[in-house]
């Protein structure tokens, strides 16, 4: 049983148990303090002296350019229409002459007053009759002279232009003509049109606001807003001001509610405000509580926005160690993105611009020229055939020859993983203090621990290799997992985020995540991290048209909505050719860029043959040690350097596992060591065989 009071500073606390010395119930504690001391912290946000578009040079372009193609636009427009508006208002010229007759004679005739002089009669009020008599007469007398004089010196000044200046003349009185002609038009059917038709979108005002989140069933808001707001917590912080091409309210939502509650209902929000879903964009404010939201309404859709050109299509090189700029935010900010020290991975539907993502991304590796580029298009129609004069290692296709071209790549990759893990290993700690490459390291050709940019654009096809899917996976999760502290990027495209296309040991190690468009919670999630879709971060609000836009996680402390600089095929072959020209200057063009492919250092075309070929009949297991010399010895062009754990790694994938082998040394000496026994491997060559006729 607990006691409850109803004043400001106390609230309901458990009363004790009855004892045996007092079976009465303790009194409510105080527990707000009049004395506690304020904490002092104040938060001041300074209003811009300057509209925002004045102090943004992008901003202030793109006003002037929407107000000088508007302008330029109207003035085409009506300029090839003068001569059917000439037409148009000469016929209306006597209607509005007429009119002006009538209006004049009004005028001097001080028609305007005839009510109130007829209201002095009826009341019969001589004196107020009389005054207004006395003032119409006056005013006709000085009215009459006025026409009269106009009329005398227009038809003098008409005469004198006649004798003078004819052509003035004609002027004067096609000018004339017009002006009857503009008073004779009827006001619901001007002859001059607008140019433009505008369908107005309303000012974002608190009220519309307010109706657009309580349009979203939120029973907490729903009650605030019947209640006033302010005393469940639910308050404007800020006036609703301009903010790029939208506008910005910011406001504190009721207790309990939390922005990503709002961003869970866009569409009843947009039909709130009465706008496109494309329009609103509400999101929390990180230098805030988990209470405040900012809602961005643009003017258009995200998708409908004319997006400011990126800043590295026509010049400049990129660090791969600082922040680059690959895309913009609702508001056409710039976004900038990190792509050092980790791993990538872009998901979305077919055509939503995933491709067209990972090539920008690779574009910007191309630029770094210290940067080593791996493209591998998996799809085969040769996206990322532009970037070929820069990789060092490219393939486009799903055919054999492909794929093993990859492992051979992977290997070698696996083998600079292990070479520069030892590099790093042997640095002193003043160069390298936090055991990971750095920019002065990368920049140290001594070293080769240069940037390296693996892309793997439909990563679905290796992974579900028959032959080669196991010890491709194993080695991506590596790269992973171990590569960014040491130089390497992955990145990792599929249009089927499942398990099988992005293995967890990929999906649960990467960074920077990019989700385009998806249908369903699984690939939100298997994309952007476990519980993003239950927090808001959902792919699934995209529309089709929304090509290019996708929520980025990884860069900052929470997801955001992105749209990618857009770089097509032409475009990306300008910016190649850069990007070679400043990789010869640094000497960095190697590997496929000048027509050499990866070295085979690992399995032939049939590890499983070959390993059975080098063991005898009657040899029941032998040590894997033995197994890698013969095999250096039978092929020494596939096998040189071998050594017993690239035997073991090699057969890993076919499901032999190496055991404890009793042998003889080359000294005559017993000894237990790791081998392989000649009854699994002929087993899993039995098994493939199956497996491959099955198929």
């Amino acid at each position: 049983m607990t006691d409850s009071t109803t004043g400001p500073h106390l609230r309901p606390v458990p009363t004790p148990a009855p004892t045996s010395d007092d079976d009465a119930p303790a009194a409510p504690v105080a527990v707000d303090n009049p004395a506690l001391p304020e904490p002092k912290v104040r938060i001041e946000k300074r209003k811009p002296v300057l509209a925002g578009w004045l102090t943004n040079r992008r901003d202030f372009a793109a006003t002037a350019r929407h107000t000088g193609a508007h302008v330029g636009y109207a003035a085409l427009y009506h300029g090839v229409r003068i001569p059917v508006y000439a037409g148009r208002l000469a016929l209306m010229a006597p209607r509005g002459a007429c009119r002006f007759v009538a209006a004049t004679n009004r005028w001097v005739w001080d028609r305007e007053a005839a009510p109130l002089r007829a209201f002095a009669v009826r009341t019969e009020d001589v004196e107020e009759y009389m005054r207004l008599a006395r003032l119409r007469a006056g005013r006709i007398r000085l009215r009459g002279l006025v026409a009269l004089v106009a009329a005398v010196f227009g038809v003098g000044f008409a005469l004198y232009l006649y004798v003078l200046a004819p052509a003035y003349l004609y002027a004067f009185a096609a000018g004339g003509v017009l002006l009857l002609g503009l008073g004779g038009q009827q006001p619901d059917a001007p002859v001059v049109g607008p140019a433009v038709l505008k369908t107005e979108v309303q000012k974002l005002t608190g009220s519309i606001v307010l109706r657009g989140l309580d349009s979203i069933g939120n029973a907490k808001i729903t009650a605030a807003i019947k209640k006033g707001g302010d005393m469940n917590g639910l308050r404007f912080v800020s006036e609703i001001v301009r903010d790029g091409p939208g506008y910005r309210a910011d406001l504190d939502l009721p207790y309990g509610v939390t922005p990503e509650d709002i961003m869970e209902a866009r569409k009843p929000l947009a039909s709130g405000l009465r706008r496109k879903t494309g329009c609103v964009w509400p999101a929390p404010d990180p230098e805030q509580h988990e209470g405040r939201l900012v809602l961005w309404v643009g003017d258009k859709p995200m998708n409908e926005t004319t997006k400011p050109a990126w800043p590295l299509a026509k010049t400049g090189t990129v660090d791969l160690f600082k922040p680059v700029v690959f895309g913009n935010d609702q508001r056409m900010r710039d976004v900038a993105v990190t792509l050092m020290f980790a791993s990538v991975v872009v998901g979305s539907i077919p055509r939503m611009g995933k491709t067209f993502l990972m090539r920008l991304l690779l574009l910007i590796a191309a630029l770094d020229p210290r940067a080593e580029l791996y493209a591998f298009d998996f799809k085969g129609t040769g996206d990322f055939g532009a970037l070929e004069p820069v990789c060092h290692r490219y393939r486009a296709g799903e055919e054999d020859d492909d794929i093993e071209y990859v492992v051979q790549s992977l290997r070698e990759l696996k083998e600079e993983l292990r070479r520069r893990a030892k590099v790093i290993k042997s640095l002193p700690r003043s160069r390298c203090p936090e055991s990971k490459v750095t920019p002065e390291l990368a920049s140290d050709k001594s070293l080769g621990l240069h940037p390296i940019v693996a892309g793997f654009d439909e990563c679905q096809v290796p992974f579900e290799h028959e032959e080669y899917g196991k010890e491709i996976e194993a080695i991506c999760t590596d790269l992973t997992k171990r590569g960014p502290a040491l130089g390497i990027v992955a990145m990792f495209g599929t249009q089927r985020p499942d398990a099988k296309s992005l293995p967890t040991g990929i999906s649960a190690n990467a960074v920077l995540r990019f989700c385009l468009k998806v249908m369903g919670q699984p690939a939100n999630d298997m994309v952007l991290g476990t519980s993003m879709y239950k927090s808001g971060y959902r792919a699934t609000m995209f529309s089709r048209s929304d090509r290019g836009i996708c929520w980025m996680a990884g860069e900052g402390d929470d997801p955001r909505i992105v749209a990618s600089a857009f770089v097509d095929a032409v475009a990306a072959e300008r910016i190649v050719a850069r990007a070679r020209q400043a990789r010869e200057e640094y000497g960095n063009v190697t590997g496929h860029a000048v027509g050499k492919g990866p070295e085979k250092s690992g399995t032939g075309s049939d590890i499983l043959a070959d390993v059975l070929d080098v063991i005898a009949d009657d040899e029941k297991a032998v040590w894997c040690e033995r197994i890698a010399a013969r095999l250096s010895a039978a092929h020494p062009d596939t096998y040189a350097g071998w050594a017993g754990e690239n035997v073991t790694a090699a057969l890993k994938p076919w499901g032999i596992k190496p055991g404890q082998v009793w042998g003889t040394t080359d000294d005559g000496e017993g000894a237990n060591r790791r081998g392989i026994k000649r009854a699994d491997l002929t087993a899993a060559i039995t098994r493939r065989n199956a497996d491959r006729a099955a198929a």
